[in-house]
């Protein structure tokens, strides 16, 4: 466990570093030795590209059983903290959500306010979730690991309202989680500059954005203070992409790609 206390101090270090922490999403080992090769300070899972690679669409409708094997496999192959997408939970009872992050070998976690329990997902309530956070938290301590708690502020993506309405949503979410006992706030879908810049000033905590189409560039949100950026699934969507166009080449005769 000292060695789990150990990286998890290192990932949230990283948090208050000179530059942003980047996240290229990782979903299998492969993925992850390539990410660690390129440089990366940390190893984050993204839980729809670990899904998918397994066969399962996003949205918790992967067995927890296989997505904490999914992460253990991840973090017994790279040297680096490891940081774990677990939607919202899975239902687990925080003090099992927790043992079984940590016996995967990951020392991070995003953790979502989307409420998945009706027939549609839908932004859940604020109170309940800042609850959560801080019986994750308390689980953690009492496991003597700062885990490190990114949580994941579903108001651009399920919200309702105009976009003013929503950042405000998002600034008693975001307040009310980090008193709660996150580290970093995770606005996920927000792509407008002045609203992210208006979180980083309000919050007083890290802040997570996706760099996504619409989204400011690495060095802008730099600029603006952002202290995390991640990209979701978009890394494995990109090689997937990649991979389907270099298939559709070589079934229509053109090796070229294998040959440079």
């Amino acid at each position: 466990m000292s060695d789990l206390a150990s990286l998890a101090e290192q990932l949230l270090s990283l948090h208050h570093g000179p530059r942003p922490l980047i996240l290229p999403n990782a979903w299998d080992v492969a993925s992850a030795l390539a990410v660690q090769r390129a440089g990366a300070a940390a190893i984050a899972t993204t839980s729809s590209g670990v899904a998918e690679s397994l066969g399962y669409p996003d949205g918790e409708a992967i067995p927890p059983g296989e997505m904490f094997a999914a992460v253990a496999r991840i973090a017994v192959a790279v040297s680096v903290p490891v940081t774990a997408d677990v939607e919202a939970g899975y239902g687990l009872p925080y003090e099992a959500l927790v043992s079984r992050l940590l016996r995967a070998g990951a020392v991070g976690l995003n953790l979502e306010d989307t409420d998945r329990s009706g027939d549609a997902p839908r932004l859940g309530d604020r109170d309940k979730a800042a609850e959560r956070i801080g019986s994750i938290r308390r689980a953690a301590d009492a496991a003597g690991v700062h885990v490190v708690i990114n949580a994941r502020v579903d108001s651009f993506l399920r919200g309702s309202g105009v976009p003013d309405e929503r950042l405000e949503d998002a600034l008693k979410r975001g307040i009310a989680y980090r008193e709660a006992g996150a580290d970093c706030v995770y606005p996920i879908w927000l792509t407008d500059a002045d609203a992210i810049a208006r979180l980083v000033r309000e919050l007083a905590a890290p802040v997570n954005v996706l760099l996504r189409p619409g989204a400011p560039s690495v060095g802008d949100l730099e600029a603006m203070g952002v202290r995390r950026i991640s990209v979701g699934a978009g890394l494995a969507h990109h090689t997937m992409a990649r991979t389907e166009q270099v298939a559709r080449q070589l079934i229509e005769g053109d090796g070229s790609a294998f040959l440079a």
